[in-house]
């Protein structure tokens, strides 16, 4: 009897298996239809249609790639979530209709479509436009409150642009695609803010000096690639950025020193809220954690 219940139990593992749709494989950026805070998510999928599918998610959920704790596909339906921590147990669910993926957390509800092929690369042949002045020194002129109804938090002081701690994050009225980016910023002992390319990819803001360097780190892909070394300056010394992003090879020059040399940006962070990848972006500074101030921001456009 224990046998045949061992042989059915068994049978059923390979027909789950054998049902599970491969297709869910692969890179697919999420738009949430109903989010107030207007985030996009990521999420990556391997091994669907094995006994030992695999995923990777960035959203909300603890601000970071997370690798998926409990992941579940039968025919064109998956479950993935979190184990149990700090009192929640957040759990997904998605199908797929067509080459989508339509699904729901909570109240909400979301779209995901595979993430594109973006060809372009940082192959030396791109050429400088006309710099923009993305901040005057006097005003917003170029930006905005991310979150519709929330007060802006920001003022101009002595032609520095200075937020308070968790203002709303300002987004450019215009969006970009490949360019250059120059940043001097200031912050103050223990603070944190980021800049988010294209509105999907943030390049972290950190007071860190002396620290060693992680995906965290003043200089990193948020959470996804660290810098090859701690460039930062102590806390109120003014630092610069130097960015450049071409397709999804992005640089980074961090007051003088290259910590970030065309690494690829293989999908969204937990900055996004824009999830059509293969279009031009907004630029955001990140206003809703510490305090931080900004007296430059000159971005070149890139053409061939």
């Amino acid at each position: 009897m224990k046998l045949r219940i061992l042989l059915a139990f068994l049978a059923l593992a390979e027909l789950s298996t054998l049902l599970a749709n491969p297709k869910f494989n692969g890179r697919w950026d999420i738009t949430v239809t109903n989010e107030p805070r207007r985030r996009a998510w990521w999420l990556e999928i391997e091994g669907a249609g094995t006994p030992t599918p695999k995923g990777k998610f960035v959203s909300a959920y603890a601000g970071d790639l997370n690798i998926i704790d409990e992941l579940a596909i039968n025919g064109d339906e998956i479950t993935f979530g979190f184990k149990p921590r700090n009192g929640g147990h957040p759990v997904y669910k998605a199908k797929l209709v067509g080459d989508k993926l339509e699904g729901t957390f909570n109240k909400m509800t979301f779209t995901g479509v595979r993430a594109p092929l973006i060809k372009e690369t940082d192959d030396g042949k791109w050429k400088k436009g006309k710099p923009v002045e993305l901040f005057n020194g006097k005003d917003f002129t170029n930006w905005k409150g991310l979150i519709p109804n929330k007060e802006l938090g920001w003022e101009v002081k002595d032609t520095v642009l200075v937020n308070k701690a968790g203002a709303n994050n300002l987004i450019t009225d215009k969006n970009f695609w490949n360019y250059e980016l120059h940043v001097e910023f200031r912050l103050g002992p223990k603070s944190n803010s980021g800049i988010g390319l294209r509105g999907r990819y943030e390049i972290q803001i950190l007071e860190d000096f002396g620290r060693p360097p992680d995906t965290h780190s003043n200089g990193a892909l948020y959470s996804r690639v660290a810098p090859k070394v701690n460039a930062s300056k102590p806390a109120n010394e003014w630092q610069t950025y130097d960015i450049r992003l071409v397709g999804r090879d992005v640089t980074v020059v961090l007051n003088g020193q290259k910590v970030l040399d065309k690494v690829e940006i293989e999908g969204l962070t937990a900055v996004a809220v824009d999830a059509n990848e293969g279009q031009p972006g907004p630029l955001i500074l990140q206003g809703d954690h510490g305090s931080v101030e900004i007296r430059k921001l000159t971005l070149t456009p890139l053409t061939r």
